[in-house]
């Protein structure tokens, strides 16, 4: 990005929380696709170990950052998640991508629209950069599935991360992703959270939309299961919280 200040390259960028790259590029002192290049690459480092991806979309992510730079350059006022990387669990539909939940039932199934959380993501200028992993059908305290196989935790690769948000939870504790959406009927964000250090929240029932959801959003699900953020702060808890929530 032109203009832009020099960074202390001590502090690795995938270090960042959420907001800290939403404000340092907001300041110029980041540009969206450095950020968006550094936690790709580290992706390529971690996740063969990690296994927290269902679908890594490299050049969807490029393409999005590049987007992001051209706005951020341009100035005015910036949305408030520009530039930021952020991955979804596959049991939520992001167009394009195979959103599987885990379960070779759904094998193939490629999402044709956005959630309406993830579309909300995508105007406050967010980069996806895939989706995570999950045990079957959602139906786990671990992250286990014939599709994708075993996710680890990352503290010790030998443990889980728990489920069913537990790519989720892996992606973020790793730095792979500044911060993303699980979803939780039983403990499926709260589990992974705890498994993993990170934050996470379980909103009201009503509070964000489940439309896109797997299973569907609405009936006996939604009752007690919701759509919520999933972070390294309780600070980016809000920011995403305030952006699914509309």
């Amino acid at each position: 990005m032109t203009n832009c200040k020099s960074v202390d390259q001590s502090l690795s960028i995938t270090s960042l929380s959420a907001s800290e790259i939403a404000q340092r590029i907001g300041r110029k002192e980041l540009s969206p696709v450095e950020v968006v290049e550094a936690h790709l690459s580290r992706i390529e480092k971690l996740n063969p170990a990690i296994n927290a991806f269902s679908h890594i979309d490299f050049d969807g992510a490029r393409a999005q950052a590049r987007q992001a730079e051209t706005i951020a350059i341009n100035g005015g006022e910036l949305p408030p998640l520009l530039g930021v990387p952020l991955t979804v669990k596959s049991c939520i539909d992001v167009a394009g991508l195979h959103c599987e939940a885990g379960s070779r039932l759904r094998t193939g199934y490629v999402a044709a629209h956005d959630a309406t959380l993830v579309a909300r993501l995508r105007q406050a200028g967010a980069v996806l950069l895939g989706n995570t992993s999950t045990p079957e059908a959602l139906m786990a305290y671990h992250t286990d599935n014939e599709l994708q196989g075993r996710t680890n935790n990352p503290w010790d690769l030998a443990r889980t991360p728990g489920g069913s948000s537990g790519g989720e939870a892996a992606a973020i504790a790793t730095g792979m992703s500044a911060g993303g959406i699980g979803s939780d009927g039983g403990g499926s964000i709260r589990v992974p959270a705890h498994f993993s250090g990170i934050c996470g929240l379980k909103p009201t029932p009503g509070r964000v939309p489940g439309t896109g959801h797997f299973p569907a959003g609405y009936g006996p699900f939604s009752l007690i299961g919701v759509v919520g953020p999933m972070a390294r702060t309780v600070e980016d808890l809000q920011l995403l919280f305030n952006v699914i929530a509309g």
